[in-house]
């Protein structure tokens, strides 16, 4: 009853990211962290040229304090907690804000693989496309889970981003693969299964990295998924103002930025503040 108005919401999901990758000549950005859970930031960041959001349950965790986390990191262990209801509240209030032709997939509890195992029914992927959504952020860590979840949100509308990761990750945030060629192998079958737009987990995300360049085994990874799929491929982890253009020299599409996001919105507000105290 609904497979033509859901099919046809996908395509038009999938016009957002062409256009956004044509804009910016080949590379663009997804700008997440604080830009994607707050209306008020992801307004500024599509006035500034933002044409792809994502907030994503961990970055909400972090934003209402939940448990009293204060890092991205601490959140990733209780982002299982924040329930779908509240990723549709956020997802419809930053859609209301931004209009109806900017990007946003969204990260929702049961989306990665948690610390507690979380299920996602039919209801939450109704949910989510009703909020809003374009798509969902995915980190299973498995091509079986990943099938699964393509297959519901495709059936609701939802395009999907999932990942590749390795085993050494500080976090399970996409399907293991070690060598080029298991990026490869790990991406065209990815790509069989249905994913929209497939990406690369860097591993930097908590390493605080600043050098301009990026190290070679991730310059390798990046070209392995380049080089084998046709969907939009991404970058995440560790990316900031200084090594953006490394990454941008690889071939990738999207960067997906939220920490680097965060530190500048961070440092702009302590800035604004001690500009009204004077405790000298």
């Amino acid at each position: 009853m609904i497979h033509a108005d859901m099919t046809r919401k996908m395509e038009i999901a999938r016009k957002k990211i062409r256009d956004a990758i044509e804009l910016d000549n080949g590379c663009t950005l997804l700008s997440t962290g604080i830009t994607g859970d707050d209306a008020r930031f992801a307004k500024a960041a599509v006035d500034a040229g933002a044409r792809m959001l994502e907030p994503n349950h961990p970055a909400v965790a972090l934003a209402r304090g939940h448990k009293g986390v204060t890092t991205m990191n601490n959140a990733e262990q209780i982002r299982h907690e924040i329930p779908i209801s509240e990723m549709a509240k956020v997802t419809h209030g930053v859609r209301q804000v931004v209009g109806p032709d900017i990007y946003i997939t969204v990260g929702v509890p049961g989306g990665f693989t948690e610390v507690v195992p979380t299920i996602l029914t039919d209801e939450d992927f109704a949910l989510m496309s009703a909020a809003g959504a374009d798509g969902l952020h995915c980190h299973k860590t498995s091509l079986e889970d990943v099938g699964d979840f393509v297959e519901k949100a495709h059936f609701y509308g939802l395009l999907v981003d999932a990942y590749i990761g390795r085993k050494s990750d500080l976090h399970p945030f996409g399907i293991p693969a070690e060598t080029p060629e298991e990026v490869a192998e790990t991406a065209a079958e990815m790509e069989k299964l249905g994913v929209d737009l497939i990406g690369i987990m860097t591993g930097m995300s908590y390493e605080g990295v600043a050098a301009g360049d990026i190290p070679d085994l991730i310059k390798v990874r990046l070209k392995a998924l380049v080089e084998t799929v046709h969907v939009p491929t991404l970058a995440e982890g560790g990316i900031n103002a200084v090594n953006q253009k490394a990454f941008r020299n690889t071939g990738v599409n999207i960067l997906v930025v939220g920490t680097a996001m965060d530190d500048m919105a961070e440092n702009a507000v302590k800035q604004a503040v001690s500009t009204f105290l004077h405790r000298d």
